[in-house]
């Protein structure tokens, strides 16, 4: 717990505008000893070596952070699912499907939505708002293959 709070405060930190404007003052200031140093393999070493190691850095970071907050929409969504009625339970363990399940189960959801169409009021320039939710007639039951 201590790693993750610690990803967290380094995540804040480094994502701040404070942060940014330092890095920017240490590349004018890496800049502008250039003439000084004759702009040698060591000066331009110096910049190379320290935003590589950054980089790396950062990567672990950013991935732990992504990590972690996947890891609470996930549970935030399974709340949701689990609390409403109508919702099926069976898709809070969708971890374990593969790519090409996952993609099947997502054409059989788009086209659910298509067959319902929404009409939006725009005349608002702020917002849209829902006015109206159609569903046409009914689909026959699509035909089960039979062996």
């Amino acid at each position: 717990m201590k790693f993750a709070k610690f990803c967290q405060a380094l995540s804040n930190w480094s994502g701040s505008s404070k942060t940014f404007l330092t890095a920017i003052l240490l590349i004018v200031a890496w800049a502008l000893t250039g003439p000084y140093f004759h702009y040698n393999d060591t000066w331009q070493l110096i910049i190379n070596t320290s935003t590589t190691i950054i980089t790396f850095l950062m990567v672990f970071l950013i991935q732990n952070t992504q990590n972690r907050d996947n890891d609470i929409l996930h549970l935030k969504l399974d709340e949701l699912i689990r609390a409403t009625k109508d919702a099926q339970n069976a898709f809070m363990s969708l971890d374990h499907l593969d790519t090409k399940e996952l993609h099947e189960l997502r054409k059989r959801y788009c086209t659910m939505g298509e067959e319902e169409e929404v009409k939006l009021d725009c005349t608002e320039t702020s917002s849209v708002s829902v006015v109206e939710v159609q569903k046409p007639a009914a689909l026959p039951p699509a035909e089960t293959p039979r062996p």
